[in-house]
């Protein structure tokens, strides 16, 4: 796949979205639980075969930082302490292109796994 470079991206704290504009004119904007919970590192996709680990109690994630990696990559720096997942051009246009159906299936393994979107106990958050 040869997906464009975004031109923008801009980070929407308050809705808690990243949004990703190309030259194209098309415009995404990607909620940062979908990003999180469909982070590249190997801590959430495991090292191969069915070794993914769902990701629970993401809802209310946001964003610490985002740093351009070279000229190919975002990383996203969440809130929770995640960081180790690089998002190249191409997997970021293929979340934001099939990011109904990813959703959909995430919350049908969420469902399967009895687990929930919602985080477990007290969130403590720095003002």
């Amino acid at each position: 796949m040869n997906a464009p470079a975004p031109n923008r991206v801009h980070y929407h704290k308050k809705a808690r979205e990243l949004e990703l504009g190309y030259a194209s004119g098309e415009s995404f904007r990607l909620p940062i639980e979908f990003l999180r919970v469909y982070s590249p590192s190997a801590e959430v996709r495991g090292h191969g075969g069915d070794t993914a680990v769902l990701q629970v109690g993401k809802k209310d994630v946001g964003l610490q930082n985002i740093v351009q990696t070279g000229n190919y990559a975002l990383q996203l720096y969440f809130d929770d302490g995640h960081n180790s997942g690089i998002y190249s051009w191409e997997y970021l246009f293929e979340l934001a292109t099939h990011q109904k159906a990813y959703w959909e299936n995430y919350l049908q393994r969420l469902k399967e796994a009895s687990a929930s979107r919602e985080p477990a106990g007290i969130q403590f958050k720095q003002l």
